[in-house]
């Protein structure tokens, strides 16, 4: 009898003993172990961080809250709606620098779009944003917040599944996107291996998961777990990918599946519009001109921004009701900044000089100015001014392109002869002032309308701007950027443009410039001449008779 009462005591401790040991262990694992006066403590550190808030930067109130808000960008934002407003959206990709609303103007659409009848986003439909340079990434899938992970029982923190050795399946950004969109900024810089797999989920809609511990025939392990490692988590949605990096270093496999839309640089006069609207919510008065004065030193919509806030907390501190050109300069000497020099065509004709066009590393077009002197005597090519050799960074390492401008002047030098021009018996130096990389094809026409003007010694008009490759057999060639080139063209006060007969489109009617497309060298001196004067046919015997040697 004795006995049996020890071996029931017995017992009876073991199993209060096994009981609290597994009460701890849940306690534990479900962050239950501190005690009452500890957590008290912490949450009223945490509710005490809460409270202590700071104003909205100026930067988030200048957000845009609406599309009409987004400046300079109508034709990304006409694109974006089309791309993704419809019953079958699509993949997409937007370019374009820092700072212009691609982000925003993402957000905003998908919002549009779930109002729209027939669109497959519904009411609940989420937008999840994520940065591709802050991604964390561990090839052995500890954690991945982008395509999701397991948690092994092996690993810290496992909890009751880890305890009962089942794999927990955790869901990324792709199933958290399900149904709506997935926004991934500067997706140019996520690792090869993410990207690849990202593809994948783009073309199963699903996310698959993969673990050692995971056993189909083990029957502890819940349905719901077994469902996901057999048929996947559902990632049915959209990706929207934005970058400041050119398509070219966009990995083709990506480009291939999304629609490519363009957001521009932007000009004086959206800067100049960002800034006063920054003005106008700070809620300060200025004087007239300042928001002119700002895009003089801003490089883009956020250098605005930033100067506007130096200036409100420089009025506030001094007790002044009206910021004033003063004030400016003083931010923009105290922020290091500098006027950026846009260029502007020349006030008169000069005989030799072209205004040439051109596209900059960022996507902003720009005047390229083309000027030539042809000498009697001696024969030979001289280019000066351009970046014989550029460095091109893409997704694979950098690459380095030599200059082909002086090839084409040397076909433009040959076309040249059919107008009697030998390239025996004289000496012709071509500059391209500034320095800069310069497309020898698509500068092709200007070189060749600057090397006629000074042969000929006809003026070429300073209002006319142009673009183009050219063949030796007096064709003039497609070339790429028109659109940003015609904008380039129109901030440097140029009144005519000629590209292209093959670069024309229709809505090149409602740029505010004449646009005027040429096929031929002979059109293109047409256009270039006839209008100061000088005929074609004029300029054609000029040459022809021109006493050589």
């Amino acid at each position: 009898m004795e006995w049996n009462l020890l071996a029931g005591a017995q017992l009876l401790f073991f199993g209060l003993g096994a009981w609290y040991f597994w009460r701890s262990s849940r306690r534990k694992g479900a962050g239950e172990g501190l005690r009452c006066e500890d957590n008290i403590v912490e949450m009223d550190k945490l509710m005490a961080m809460e409270e202590t808030k700071l104003t909205e930067p100026l930067a988030e109130q200048t957000r845009p809250r609406t599309l009409e808000e987004i400046i300079g960008q109508e034709n990304g934002i006409k694109a974006l709606r089309a791309a993704l407003c419809g019953p079958n959206p699509q993949h997409i990709l937007i370019y374009g620098p820092p700072g212009v609303g691609k982000t925003a103007a993402a957000r905003l659409i998908l919002e549009e779009a779930k109002k729209r009848e027939g669109s497959p986003f519904g009411a609940g439909a989420r937008f999840v944003e994520i940065d591709a340079t802050t991604l964390q990434f561990d090839e052995r899938n500890i954690a991945d917040p982008l395509l999701g992970s397991v948690h092994d029982p092996i690993y810290q923190g496992a909890g009751a599944f880890g305890n009962a050795g089942i794999p927990r399946p955790r869901p990324g950004a792709v199933c958290e996107a399900h149904g709506g969109v997935l926004f991934i900024d500067e997706i140019g810089e996520l690792h090869p291996v993410q990207m690849n797999k990202l593809l994948k989920v783009l073309e199963d809609r699903v996310a698959h998961f993969q673990s050692s511990y995971y056993s189909s025939s083990n029957k502890s392990i819940p349905p719901y777990i077994h469902q996901i490692f057999r048929k996947g988590m559902p990632a049915d949605f959209r990706l929207i990918g934005a970058t400041t990096r050119s398509p070219q270093e966009i990995p083709e496999a990506l480009r291939s599946r999304c629609t490519e839309i363009f957001f521009e640089p932007l000009d004086r006069t959206a800067v100049e519009k960002i800034a006063e609207n920054s003005l106008r919510r700070a809620g300060v008065s200025y004087e007239e001109g300042l928001c002119g004065r700002i895009a003089a030193y801003a490089g883009g919509g956020r250098d605005a921004v930033n100067l506007v806030q130096s200036l409100t907390s420089l009025a506030w501190m001094e007790g002044k009701k009206k910021i004033t050109a003063r004030e400016l300069e003083w931010a923009a000497e105290a922020g290091r900044y500098q006027p950026l020099y846009r260029q502007k065509i020349a006030k008169q004709p000069q005989v030799g000089v072209v205004n040439g066009l051109g596209v900059q590393g960022n996507g902003r077009g720009t005047l390229l100015s083309v000027e030539a002197v042809v000498r009697k005597g001696g024969n030979g090519l001289t280019v000066t001014g351009i970046v014989e050799e550029e460095e091109l960074k893409n997704g694979q390492g950098t690459a380095k392109r030599k200059s082909n401008a002086r090839s084409a002047a040397e076909n433009v030098l040959t076309l040249l002869e059919q107008f009697g021009f030998s390239a025996q018996d004289f000496h012709v130096h071509l500059n391209f002032p500034g320095g800069v990389p310069v497309d020898g094809p698509s500068a092709g026409v200007a070189m060749f309308l600057a090397i006629y003007s000074a042969f000929t010694e006809i003026p070429v008009a300073h209002t006319l701007a142009l673009t183009g490759e050219i063949g030796l057999h007096g064709q003039v060639l497609p070339v790429g950027g028109v659109e940003q080139k015609l904008a380039a063209a129109k901030e440097a006060g140029a009144t005519k443009v000629l590209i292209p007969k093959q670069n024309w489109k229709e809505s090149y009617h409602n740029l505010g410039i004449e646009v005027i497309s040429v096929a031929t060298v002979q059109e293109l001196l047409s256009a270039a001449f006839l209008s100061e004067g000088a005929a074609l046919s004029e300029g054609i015997d000029f040459l022809q008779e021109k006493e050589i040697g």
